[in-house]
């Protein structure tokens, strides 16, 4: 049997990053060939697997008890986020981890520090996966994509432990919010499922954002700067005006818990004209929708004191919070918890801030809570993963597995 530090090195070797502004499904040809990978390994260890042409790996593992039980799916994503690059990683290992700072060699007089990270010291004495400052190192979420495929193997070679049908899914596109736009819910085959996507070792989740994006366009009037007093109107000012009247206290570095907040995440411009994108989030649905008619209210004042067309924005949600199509299904929580105590993993249950494919999933007619893959610091190049955890993970999803069988 594969270790599982081995599979995820091979997996996070293969640059997997997804790209927000292409319009193709997946949006990078790159992901396919990681996906064509899990395929075909899943095929090799006797289990029936397909790609389609979306880039959805689907597979099956049949029962092998007489008991008629809920089918369970477990599904990761293969992409890495646009934030930071995804090839040529160099991942350093890390063993008895001594609990001072991890020097990453890639870039000098650059360190992980339990200073600036305390959840560091959780971890003294294992094995840490970190990067070596130049890329992400992709444990979002190529750890979940391990620890399902390690449960898998175990699964295939002790023909004795007992299941029920198991469903695997492997999607791209998760990180730039399409993972699951044309995820075929009936042809996956599922009763439920679980997202292997969350973060430390313990955290489950079955609520999340409700998210929506903004681009906002802005018209100005450029003209001679040496003629230009009553005439020009500098695009890039107009938005950072307009940007001001935003909640100041309503930005990510100021919230927490079930606080939502607008978060600019680009501009782009000249004096001309100039473009800003926005997420906007809040757990709380009426909040949510209020943040979005914000948008639109000080758009119109910006209108209002430039002229009709000066500021066009567009707001187009991306998820709900699925908790209200998770919790009339709260045994999937429920087994959640007691497979992680089995583990000896004390389950933390908490609302994510962001989202994750198990939302949209939930809200398509399969109800799937998130647990942890282990990984921190994702999105960048402080990113890292205890091994352990990953152990861990891997050892839940048997738990559920068994669980269920015995339901």
């Amino acid at each position: 049997m594969e270790k599982l530090l081995d599979r995820f090195l091979r997996y996070v070797a293969v640059d997997t990053q997804s790209n927000e502004d292409s319009e193709t499904q997946p949006s990078t040809d790159k992901q396919l060939n990681l996906l064509g990978t899990l395929r075909d390994e899943l095929v090799a260890m006797g289990v029936e697997a397909t790609l389609d042409e979306y880039g959805y790996v689907m597979a099956s593992i049949p029962s092998n008890i007489e008991a008629k039980v809920p089918a369970i799916g477990f599904i990761a994503h293969v992409d890495t986020a646009p934030d930071a690059s995804g090839a040529d990683i160099k991942p350093q290992i890390i063993n008895e981890y001594d609990g001072g700072e991890i020097e990453l060699k890639g870039v000098p007089g650059l360190a992980l520090k339990p200073s600036e990270f305390p959840e560091m010291l959780h971890y003294v004495g294992q094995t840490l996966i970190t990067t070596d400052g130049t890329t992400l190192l992709g444990a979002d979420d190529k750890a979940g994509v391990a620890e399902i495929m390690n449960a898998v193997q175990y699964i295939v070679e002790n023909p004795g432990f007992r299941h029920g049908e198991i469903k695997i899914g492997f999607t791209p596109d998760e990180e730039i919010g399409r993972g699951v736009v044309k995820f075929d819910v009936k042809r996956f085959g599922a009763d439920y499922a679980y997202t292997m996507d969350g973060g430390e070792v313990g955290e489950l989740e079955f609520e999340n954002f409700n998210a929506a994006y903004a681009k906002i366009h802005i018209q100005g009037r450029n003209v001679h700067p040496g003629y230009a007093k009553g005439k020009m109107r500098n695009a890039i000012l107009i938005g950072m005006e307009l940007n001001s009247l935003f909640p100041v206290e309503q930005k990510p570095e100021y919230t927490e818990g079930y606080e939502g907040f607008f978060h600019l995440i680009g501009i782009n411009g000249s004096v001309e004209e100039a473009d800003m994108t926005y997420i906007i989030r809040d757990h709380d649905r009426a909040l949510f929708e209020r943040k979005k008619e914000v948008i639109l209210e000080c758009a119109g004042f910006i209108n209002r004191k430039y002229g009709e067309g000066t500021v066009t924005p567009v707001v187009k949600d991306q998820y709900f919070n699925m908790r209200e199509q998770v919790e009339p299904h709260y045994h999937v929580v429920e087994k959640a918890v007691k497979a992680m105590e089995m583990a000896g993993v004390k389950p933390k249950i908490q609302p994510i801030r962001g989202g994750t494919d198990g939302a949209n999933l939930s809200f398509k007619g399969l109800p799937c809570p998130n647990i942890f893959a282990g990984g921190l610091n994702f999105h960048g190049k402080m990113e890292y993963v205890p091994l352990e955890s990953m152990e861990k993970a891997s050892e839940v999803i048997l738990n559920i597995i068994t669980l269920y069988s015995e339901n």
